[in-house]
């Protein structure tokens, strides 16, 4: 699996530039898009600090704040840990109980069913807008692919044709 830094939009955005020649503008237009469609209170999107927050709640299930804070990678206040892990809880990423006087969190989400709902929204906001954008998605997807990893496209062609045959037993086109 390839790991990209930062978020959808900034990947997306670099593909576009590696693609194509077109001002920042298509770029600003393409970001602006993938944020509308976003519904905030079930947004897949993390900051820095609550993605790092996630992969320590992902690699050592339920803790508590107290746990969490000697393993980050800077020092932060006890506070700061606390309120971000409280708006994990409240994006519906963590779920909590009392444990005498402290939360203990762990993950409601694990890190793989993150990756596929940011990647199917993404790719769920691309299929939904007009034609250029659907061309837009499938060139940055088979360059991306190409560029990374050329066995990947082999199999992308074989879940491709087997799509295709599914469909046509359920008698779509």
């Amino acid at each position: 699996m390839v790991r990209c830094a930062g978020s959808p939009e900034t990947f997306c955005a670099s593909l576009f530039r590696a693609a194509t020649n077109e001002p920042p503008a298509m770029i600003r237009f393409l970001k602006n898009r993938i944020a509308r469609g976003a519904n905030r209170s079930q947004s897949l999107a993390l900051g820095v600090l609550e993605f790092e927050l996630m992969e320590i709640l992902w690699s050592h299930g339920e803790t508590s704040v107290r746990e969490v804070v000697p393993k980050l990678s800077r020092p932060l206040a006890y506070t700061t840990v606390m309120t971000t892990l409280d708006r994990l809880f409240k994006k519906d990423f963590l779920d909590r109980r009392k444990s005498d006087r402290a939360f203990v969190y762990s993950p409601s989400i694990s890190r793989q069913q993150w990756e596929r709902r940011r990647a199917g929204n993404l790719v769920a906001a691309f299929l939904s807008g007009p034609h250029p954008s659907r061309e837009l998605l499938l060139s940055c997807l088979l360059d991306a692919v190409g560029e990374h990893d050329a066995k990947l496209l082999d199999t992308l062609e074989k879940r491709i044709r087997s799509r295709r045959k599914e469909l046509s037993r359920q008698g779509q086109p």
